[in-house]
C-alpha cells in the first residue's frame, strides 16, 4: 500500500501505519456516505485540490483520474471551469499542475 504512494504520503503512511489506517477509513466513509458515482466524486476531488491551491493535490487527483480512465479532456474542463468562480491565475496554475502529468 504504503511503496507506491510517492512523497510524503508514503512516508507518513510508513511512520505512523495507525494515523493512515484511520485516514483511509475516514475517505472511504466519506466516498460512500452520497449518491455521487466514482468519476463524479474523482472530478470533485480534482476540483476541490484546485479550489485549495493545492498542487500536490493536483497532481495525486490527476494521477487518478487518468488511471481510473477520466479522459484527459474532462479533466481540464475542471480546470476551465475554475476561471469563474476562482480566477483565471488560479485555473491557469491548476492547468500547468495538470499537464505536469503525463499518462
Amino acid at each position: 500500500m504504503t511503496k507506491s504512494m510517492p512523497g510524503a504520503a508514503g512516508d507518513l503512511a510508513e511512520e505512523h501505519p495507525d494515523v493512515w489506517k484511520a485516514y483511509a477509513a475516514l475517505g472511504k466513509a466519506t466516498a460512500e456516505c452520497g449518491p455521487l458515482k466514482d468519476r463524479e466524486k474523482r472530478l470533485v476531488k480534482l476540483a476541490l485540490a484546485i479550489g485549495a491551491g493545492s498542487e500536490g493535490a493536483v497532481h495525486s487527483h490527476t494521477r487518478r483520474a487518468r488511471s481510473e480512465g477520466i479522459e484527459a479532456e474532462a479533466i481540464m474542463q475542471v480546470a476551465m471551469l475554475a476561471i469563474g468562480p476562482l480566477g483565471l491565475p488560479r485555473a491557469v496554475a491548476a492547468k500547468t499542475w495538470i499537464e505536469d502529468i503525463k499518462d
